[in-house]
Parts: C-alpha cells; sequence; structure tokens
C-alpha cells in the first residue's frame, strides 16, 4: 500500500511527535492542566505586535496582487530587504540575488540537499542532532555521516570531523544555537574547523558547503555572541526561518542565504531555485514575505525564554539533575537518571511528564526539555519532577 521505505522510516520516526501524541491521550485522561509537556519546540508566545500590525496593514491596503505566484525565489523587494538585513547581521556583503525565499527552514534546507547532493554523496551531521535531518538527506540520495561533540561542552570534537571528512563529504550541517542543547559553537571553534575545511577541499579537490541552520540566532542568553558563519567559511548557506524569532512556525516562511564567497554562488542559486520548483514548493507564501520584510527589526521577547530557562535549569539541578545550561534555543538537555533514556521517558510519563529520549537525536543518555510553554506549566511540573527523581536518586 505505502513504500518499503516510508514503512521502515515511519518505525524510525520522531520521538519528538511521539511523545506530542501521548501528551493528546494524558490531556484527555487527566486535563492539560495537570500534564506536563515538554516535547514540542512549539512557541506559545504571541508574535511581536509589530508583525501583527504589519499583517493587518498588507491585508487592508487594498493593494492587488498580494496573493498572486512571483518567482520562484521569492519578491524582488523581499529578497533586497533580507539580504541588506543578513548582511548587517553577520557582516558580510550579499545582494538579493544570493536570497531565496522558502516554505521555513525545513523546506529550505530540502531544497539545499536537492541542489548539491548526488546520490552517495556525504553530509556530516554533529550530535546531538535535530532528528529530521537524517530523513531530510536520505530524501535526495545522500548519506548521514554522524560525528559526536565533545561529550563535556557539547562543542565539535574538531579531530573527529577530520577523520571522517573524505572524498565523498558534500556538506557539513552546523546548527548553532543548537537544538536539542542549546550550545552556541563557539568562533575558535568554527576557525579552526574553517582551517580543516579547506585543507580537505584543496586535499580533494571539490568545494564542502556549510549548511548554517539557524532558526534559533535570536534567542540567545546572557550576552552570548553567535559567530557569523558567512563571514568564517568560503562555501558558506544559510537556511533560516522566522518561526522561532517572529513566532511564526505555522506561517512555514522562511530563506536560504547564500554566502557571496561560493565558487559559481549564480549557478548554485539557480538550481536552488529550480529546486525550490519542483519540490512542490513553488514560491514561499506570498502574504507572509511581504510580513516579514516589513518586520525584520522585530523580535520576540527574549526575557519570555529567559524566564523559563532560568526557573527550569535551577529547579533541576537543585533535584540532582546534570544539565549544561543553554547559551541559547529553548531547550534543555539533560542527562537520564539511569543509562537507559528511553526507559526514563516512559517512568516520567507516570508522572504525566512529557520528555523525550536523547536517542532521538543522537545522543543516548539524555533527554530534551523545550521550554517554550506557560510559566505556569513549569512551575507545576517541578513536584512531578521531583518525584521522578526520587525513583532513582536516594
Amino acid at each position: 500500500m505505502i513504500s518499503r521505505k516510508i514503512r521502515e522510516n515511519l518505525g524510525k520516526s520522531s520521538w519528538i511527535r511521539a511523545m506530542f501524541e501521548e501528551g493528546e491521550k494524558l490531556r484527555k485522561v487527566y486535563g492539560a492542566d495537570k500534564v506536563y509537556d515538554f516535547s514540542l519546540g512549539n512557541p506559545e508566545v504571541e508574535p511581536p505586535e509589530e508583525v501583527k500590525n504589519n499583517l493587518k496593514a498588507i491585508v487592508n491596503s487594498g493593494k492587488p496582487g498580494v496573493h498572486r505566484y512571483m518567482s520562484n525565489a521569492g519578491y524582488d523587494d523581499v529578497r533586497q530587504k533580507v539580504a541588506h538585513y543578513f548582511g548587517r547581521e553577520k557582516g558580510v556583503r550579499i545582494g538579493a540575488e544570493h536570497i531565496i525565499m522558502t516554505c521555513g527552514a525545513a523546506g529550505g534546507l530540502n531544497v539545499v540537499l536537492k541542489t548539491i547532493l548526488d546520490p552517495g554523496d556525504e553530509v556530516i551531521l554533529f550530535s546531538p542532532y535535530f532528528v529530521e535531518y537524517l530523513f531530510y538527506i536520505d530524501n535526495h540520495g545522500g548519506k548521514s555521516i554522524v560525528v559526536p561533540v565533545d561529550k563535556n561542552t557539547f562543542q565539535p570534537d574538531l579531530n573527529l570531523l577530520e577523520e571522517h571528512i573524505g572524498p565523498s563529504t558534500k556538506a557539513i550541517i552546523v546548527n548553532s544555537p543548537n537544538n536539542p542543547t542549546g550550545v552556541i559553537y563557539g568562533e575558535n571553534t568554527l576557525l579552526r574547523m574553517a582551517d580543516i575545511i579547506e585543507a580537505k577541499e584543496h586535499e580533494y579537490g571539490s568545494p564542502i558547503f556549510i549548511i548554517a541552520d539557524e532558526p534559533y540566532d535570536k534567542i540567545i542568553y546572557d550576552g552570548a555572541k553567535l559567530p557569523s558563519i558567512p563571514a568564517i567559511f568560503k562555501n558558506s548557506i544559510t537556511v533560516n526561518s522566522f518561526s522561532k524569532s517572529l513566532a511564526l512556525p505555522g506561517e512555514r516562511i522562511g530563506y536560504i542565504a547564500v554566502g557571496s564567497t561560493v565558487s559559481d554562488a549564480s549557478l548554485l542559486v539557480e538550481g536552488l531555485i529550480f529546486s525550490n520548483r519542483i519540490l512542490g514548493f513553488v514560491n514561499a507564501p506570498s502574504l507572509f514575505q511581504k510580513v516579514v520584510a516589513n518586520s525584520l527589526e522585530a523580535s520576540v521577547d527574549i526575557g519570555f525564554y529567559e524566564e523559563r530557562r532560568n526557573l527550569l535549569y535551577n529547579s533541576l539541578v537543585e533535584l540532582g539533575f546534570t544539565c549544561t545550561k543553554p547559551d541559547g534555543a529553548f531547550y534543555l538537555f539533560p542527562k537520564s537518571l539511569i543509562d537507559d533514556d528511553v526507559e526514563f521517558a516512559k517512568r516520567a510519563l507516570k508522572y504525566n511528564l512529557l520528555i523525550v529520549p536523547g536517542e532521538g537525536f543522537g545522543w543516548p543518555g539524555h533527554f530534551r526539555l523545550s521550554y517554550c510553554i506557560s510559566i505556569e506549566t513549569i512551575k507545576n511540573s517541578i513536584s512531578a519532577f521531583e518525584a521522578l527523581a526520587k525513583e532513582f536518586i536516594k
């Protein structure tokens, strides 16, 4: 009835969604206020007022054509505004011709991988990783090569990276701030990585793309700085969305920015535009292209997330959990209190706690908590975490 590959992949499907669905069952039994759902990165915060006002203004303007097709790369004026904003933020020169508007970051990643991969090409991922990367790479005939990060810092292990780069390496995905750890990859680490990649490019005679997946680039705490990928790497492709920065996950609006130093950047952009069309996206949502182009200076209140991070992190550490404090994003990635993180997640269900096993991110022995939820849910969950911890901490 369905393809063998899809049937097999259903069995490997995201733990995130599995736990979310489990939560739906628990809510029907106990009520939503008695279920503590940390499974899904679905921001509860509303978009900034500026976004809402821009949406109203565009809809009420009466200008014709806002719902029609445009270039597969997006509206020219939108691409120009995004290019100007991106260049200023990243400290690089980039033009509208290097921007492709996309259906979110997920759509953008698939467009990039469709464009650059031949069958058997390898894409390096740092674990822990966002689980859907594996499926995206497989979608386009690539092979995922998983390289574990340093277990103490969650920074890329550059010795391991160098060992895993080979003649079939086509790209490396860098997700910082990272999902699920919240760690920002340091500038010195990235500069050393760039040296390794440049040497490997010379050795194998082919470019290695750095694909920067940066949907959390505006959710950063404690004065931390996010290094500029396009300023560090010659062959960079940045994929971003407004799902988190403007709290618009359901609107599916994002972009690809091709570094102006990429070899034959114009051909790459042509390929990306073509892939955007043939994958069936055709173009990014027309209305929200206009909305985000007029809202680039807006952002969600970082304090919303910081308050939740601090409350959850401090509470768990006091209860005996071990966890790296996140630099950004809205996730905690504590160690499980037993080696079997899947079993630990099942035990947590007894207390109506919905947590995601680290196994789903290629990092067993940990679990992920998404804290982009109500502060009341986090406060009410602490007693449940305490009861769970008492099962294992004597």
